[in-house]
C-alpha cells in the first residue's frame, strides 16, 4: 500500500478572535477596564490541526476563510504552523469567522461572543474524495453538518478512522455519528444529546446507538472520561498556572489525533491529551501555548493532577 501524503486532515471551523483581558468579569450591567487587546487565531478544527503539526504530524486543513484582515491573519498562522492549505477556500467579499473573547485574569476562564457569516458555509460537493483519502486520519467538527457527514462517510469507506469534536447540538448530526470512530465531546454535549444527566449513562447510550469505538467527553480542569471496550477510563487533568482556557479543548483533540495514530492505549491517550491541553492554558490565545511532544512528556512525568472524586470512584480505570 502506498504511503499516505498526510497523517491527518481536518474539515471544520477556523476563527480569528479578539481577546480582551479583564481583572475580573463584571456583574450583569456592570463595567470594568480591560488590560489588553489582541488578535488571536483559533477555531475548533484549525487549532487541532495546528497542534498536530506542532507534534510533527503531516497535517492538512480543509475549510473556508474570509478575505478580510482576520482571514489574512488566519491564513498566515496556518502557513506558519506548517499546515497544508491547498484546499482552503478563500471566500470573496466575506468576513472571516470571528469572536470576542473576554479573559478573566483572576481565573483564566473565558466568555465568548462569536459570529460566522453564512457566506463561509461549505457544501459536500466542495470536498472531493481525494482530499480525504490522502490522510491516515480525519478530524471533524459538526458545524457544516452535511459537509462533514460527506467527509466522514468517505473516510469510513476507505478504512480511515474519524475523530470528532462536538460541543453543541447540530441539526442532522445523527447522520454524522454512524461514521465516527472516536467521539470526544464537550462536558455538556452527552447530556444534551441524550437527555440523560448522568455522564456515564449518556456516554453508554451514545455508544450503544451509534457503535463508535470510543465515546468520550472532556471535563475541563478535571480531565476526561471515555467509554471503550465496556469500561470507563478516567484521566484527571493537570494543574498548571492557567492564563487562558481558550482553545484547550481544541488542543486536546489535536493531541488525541496524534495518540490514535501512535496507537496509544486509551489511558495514555487521554493523559497525553490532557497534558497538551493544560500546557496550552499557560499562554494567551487558542494556540498561544501549543506544546511539543517532549514538553507534554515532561508534564506527564512531574505534573500534579486535579481529580474529580465522583467521576474517579465510578470509573473502571483511573
Amino acid at each position: 500500500m502506498a504511503e499516505k501524503q498526510f497523517d491527518v486532515v481536518g474539515v471544520g471551523l477556523n476563527a480569528t478572535d479578539t481577546i480582551l483581558q479583564v481583572p475580573h468579569f463584571p456583574a450583569y450591567g456592570g463595567k470594568v477596564p480591560f488590560h489588553g487587546e489582541a488578535y488571536s487565531v483559533g477555531g475548533q478544527v484549525a487549532t487541532a490541526i495546528c497542534a498536530c503539526s506542532k507534534l510533527g504530524l503531516r497535517s492538512k486543513y480543509i475549510g473556508t476563510i474570509g478575505d478580510d484582515e482576520r482571514g489574512r491573519i488566519q491564513l498566515e498562522s496556518l502557513q506558519g504552523s506548517g499546515v497544508n492549505i491547498d484546499h482552503v477556500q478563500l471566500r470573496k467579499n466575506c468576513p472571516n469567522q470571528s469572536a470576542y473573547i473576554i479573559i478573566d485574569e483572576a481565573t483564566g476562564e473565558r466568555t465568548v461572543f462569536w459570529s460566522r457569516p453564512d457566506c463561509l458555509a461549505i457544501s459536500p460537493e466542495q470536498i472531493t474524495e481525494d482530499q480525504i483519502v490522502c490522510a491516515r486520519l480525519l478530524h471533524i467538527d459538526g458545524h457544516d453538518t452535511k459537509a462533514v457527514e460527506h467527509a466522514a462517510r468517505t473516510a469510513r469507506a476507505h478504512g480511515i478512522p474519524v475523530t470528532v469534536d462536538v460541543d453543541t447540538i447540530y441539526a442532522g448530526f445523527d447522520k454524522v455519528l454512524p461514521y465516527v470512530d472516536h467521539l470526544i465531546a464537550s462536558s455538556e454535549f452527552p447530556g444534551r444529546w441524550t437527555g440523560l444527566e448522568d455522564p456515564f449513562e449518556a456516554l453508554t447510550k451514545i455508544q450503544a446507538d451509534f457503535g463508535m469505538k470510543v465515546a468520550a467527553m472532556t471535563l475541563g480542569a478535571h480531565g476526561a472520561l471515555a467509554l471503550v471496550e465496556g469500561r470507563f477510563v478516567y484521566s484527571p487533568g493537570f494543574v498548571v498556572n492557567c492564563l487562558d482556557t481558550t482553545g484547550a479543548g481544541d488542543v486536546f483533540h489535536g493531541a488525541y489525533c496524534y495518540a490514535v495514530l501512535a496507537d496509544m492505549p486509551i489511558d495514555e491517550a487521554l493523559t497525553f491529551s490532557n497534558a497538551l491541553a493544560a500546557l496550552n492554558c499557560t499562554a494567551m490565545g487558542a494556540r498561544g501555548g501549543l506544546a511539543t511532544l517532549d514538553e507534554a512528556k515532561s508534564l506527564i512525568a512531574r505534573g500534579e493532577r486535579r481529580t474529580s472524586r465522583d467521576i474517579a470512584k465510578r470509573s473502571t480505570t483511573r
